[in-house]
């Protein structure tokens, strides 16, 4: 860009103008790489994860088990039951609703690549959850959200490069 600068001379009040020294603009740093796509959270088997109060999960080789606000008993859904393919991908629904929010609960399995993110639709747009995972790559993990609204719609889990690993319905 193009400046001028006004100056004044020493005592006789006359005005120049001149053209503003040319500044050298520093190089414009390269944009750093995106950042990598996140995975799910890796938790040992039985380990607690508090997704909303009162609303806990844990993981073992069976399955997923949890605990909610108005059933402190804990709930069990088994990833090696007849009707979960692992090789299959597919998304199991669980709801549970206060009078303040739904929880939202399930399996994530059989998809092609690496979980990445949850997504659930909703009329005010999608709602992020998490995912939750045992070591050593199991094929199968649980996911997990909080909305405002239970009139909520499909689930969507994608993979880190952003196509779907799995979805319900």
């Amino acid at each position: 860009p193009l400046a001028f600068v006004s100056l004044h001379g020493p005592g006789d009040g006359d005005r120049v103008t001149r053209p503003a020294a040319t500044v050298s603009a520093s190089p414009v740093p390269s944009r750093s790489p995106s950042a990598p796509a996140p995975t799910p959270r890796v938790v040992a088997p039985g380990e607690r994860v508090t997704a909303a109060p009162g609303f806990v999960l844990w993981l073992t080789e069976e399955g997923k088990h949890w605990t909610t606000p108005d059933s402190p008993e804990p709930q069990f859904r088994s990833v090696n039951s007849d009707n979960i393919d692992r090789d299959t991908p597919g998304v199991t629904v669980q709801s549970e609703s206060t009078p303040t929010r739904a929880l939202l609960s399930g399996l994530y399995y059989g998809g092609a690549g690496t979980a990445s993110v949850v997504e659930v639709a909703s009329e005010d747009g999608p709602v992020r959850g998490e995912l939750l995972e045992l070591p050593g790559r199991p094929g199968w993990g649980v996911w997990y959200a909080v909305a405002d609204t239970d009139d909520l719609g499909r689930v969507t889990v994608r993979d880190t490069e952003g196509g779907v690993y799995a979805h319900f319905p």
